[in-house]
């Protein structure tokens, strides 16, 4: 039999990737395509929906080539929550007050309505119980409000179509306004079966999007991977390169779709806690610009600060709770690229690795092995130096979008030893971040056995064996090691019907590649590291307190 193919496609944060992928989940060729940011004010973060969609074409187009169409069986996408807005003519309407029509999506990482989610989180409402009591500036109610209140001539007025981005892209692909009830359940309120809490949106003061049965976000809902309408329209096929009626998946979150790319794998012959356990025994870890931590369980729990529970917004009829880090990748990032020594480390950089394309952050891990020598682990270098993450606010399991980042321990050096102990610093801080989170969904009623990581920063060696260090969980990583997109190709898979189900599909396309275990001589370490973590909060707290006494 000819071999037979899927494609995954992922928009992130700076990127849209495909990959193709065969029935077993191996990739045979991946592309990658930049996609613009904008960043017009403080905290406001647009994109362009038409040029993510030209990245999508051409990075399908790009892994397919050479491939027979005909054996190319179903497409999924997945992408970040970012908010696309569309007029009646499915034209782009913009979202930023320049007025520029092709910056008509506001992104994930926008906080532009923090105040309208504070006064969303005091309305009590019930919807809330499942968003962990407290509304996010990242979801979706809180941006629409700020457009109705701050953009209603230019944008609110205009818009017909307001569209998650994940159901944007399958909208574009299928021409079905059907939307996912990852996107819908887990960013909007929506909550099977019952559907919208039409009560909500009037306390809210968006009223009018009740109207034509909510059409304007969304009247009728399907399960991840469930097929779209008719697959690839003639206009969408002839962009991607492929076959009219290809079968196109209802999309999925760019971290949900990580989830499904590692979380179902089987895991017999690796000694694992979570061998012969139920799968909601594992936790997914999507780790890039940001984290998100999903854990999945039969029946329905409430953890205080995480997002959920969500039905069948991952895995179909099961629950899902979403913990996370608003900043991780990207406060890695700022803390290394801001250093003064940031020079000298891309200097050293590119002499230790001129010809392997290695990057700093290589020789960051290689330097603190240097700078802990072979008598004792990287992970005590970090005894006197600590960092709050949240430089972003906290997602969870504190759900406050207003608290700030902290760093205790620093002197007037500015060596390129006190930048590798800065980086440590932070990567110990996100362990640490995680490890609050689990504690809170323990509390709950979870039971957490292995760590699965997937995501640009599970290839960094040490961010992955601090994690199962700080945690004392195994961490598994997977075999391919762009599992979103894999968990993309899954919803083709399912879309296409050559697996009857999405659990059947991870279990084949999703393996395990390396299996990094915690040094249980570091526990009392991260114990006493851990309370310093949570004093660190305590301590902020009092700050805000007695800076806000009149």
């Amino acid at each position: 039999m000819a071999e037979v193919y899927y494609v995954g496609v992922d928009v992130g944060t700076g990127s849209v990737r495909a990959a193709l992928v065969t029935r077993d989940g191996r990739l045979k060729s991946t592309a990658e395509e930049p996609i613009g940011i904008w960043e017009p004010q403080s905290d406001h973060y647009v994109q362009s929906s038409a040029q993510i969609w030209q990245g999508c074409c051409t990075v399908v187009k790009k892994v397919t080539q050479g491939v027979e169409r005909n054996r190319v069986r179903g497409v999924g996408f997945d992408a970040t929550c970012s908010l696309v807005v569309l007029d009646q003519r499915f034209q782009p309407v913009p979202v930023g007050q320049d007025g520029d029509t092709q910056r008509n999506v506001v992104m994930w990482m926008d906080h532009r309505a923090a105040e309208q989610a504070a006064r969303i989180t005091n309305t009590g409402h019930k919807v809330l119980s499942r968003v962990g009591g407290v509304m996010s500036p990242e979801m979706q109610p809180p941006k629409l409000l700020w457009l109705k209140e701050n953009l209603k001539e230019s944008c609110w007025n205009k818009a017909a179509h307001f569209f998650d981005l994940p159901d944007f892209l399958s909208w574009k692909a299928t021409g079905s306004l059907t939307r996912s009830l990852c996107t819908l359940v887990c960013k909007w309120t929506y909550c099977p079966p019952e559907g919208w809490d039409a009560s909500f949106w009037t306390s809210i003061g968006l009223e009018d999007l009740l109207e034509n049965n909510f059409s304007k976000i969304g009247s009728v809902t399907c399960s991840p991977g469930s097929p779209l309408g008719d697959g690839l329209t003639q206009e969408a096929a002839a962009d991607l390169g492929l076959d009219p009626g290809t079968a196109v998946g209802a999309s999925l979150i760019d971290a949900h779709a990580g989830g499904l790319g590692v979380i179902g794998a089987d895991v017999k012959g690796f000694n694992l806690p979570c061998e012969d356990q139920p799968i909601t025994s594992r936790m997914a870890m999507i780790c890039g610009t940001s984290t998100c931590h999903m854990a999945i369980s039969e029946q329905p729990l409430f953890v205080p600060g995480v997002w959920g529970p969500c039905l069948s917004a991952m895995v179909p009829d099961m629950w899902l709770n979403e913990g996370g880090q608003s900043a991780t990748g990207r406060l890695i990032d700022h803390m290394v690229k801001g250093h003064a020594a940031y020079t000298q480390l891309q200097e050293q950089a590119r002499q230790r690795f001129p010809s392997t394309g290695e990057n700093t952050y290589s020789y960051l891990n290689s330097h603190l092995s240097l700078m802990a020598n072979s008598c004792s682990a990287v992970d005590l270098l970090g005894s006197s130096l600590h960092v709050w993450p949240d430089f972003h606010g906290n997602r969870s399991p504190l759900a406050d979008p207003t608290l700030k980042g902290m760093l205790i321990g620093q002197s007037l050096s500015q060596t390129l030893d006190d930048l590798a102990l800065l980086y440590l610093a932070t990567v110990q801080a996100l362990a640490l971040g995680t490890l609050h989170i689990l504690e809170a969904m323990k509390e709950a009623g979870h039971d957490i056995r292995t760590l699965f990581l997937c995501g640009g920063l599970s290839k960094n060696s040490l961010f992955a064996q601090i994690h199962a260090n700080a945690t004392g969980l195994p961490v598994v990583l997977p075999d391919q090691m762009e599992a979103v997109l894999i968990g993309a190709a899954v919803l083709g898979a399912c879309a296409s019907r050559d697996y009857s189900t999405i659990q059947e599909a991870m279990e084949k396309m999703a393996k395990v590649g390396k299996v990094i275990q915690p040094d249980q001589n570091l526990q009392s370490f991260y114990e006493r590291k851990y309370k310093v973590f949570l004093r660190l909060f305590a301590h902020q707290r009092e700050y805000q307190a007695l800076m806000n006494q009149r």
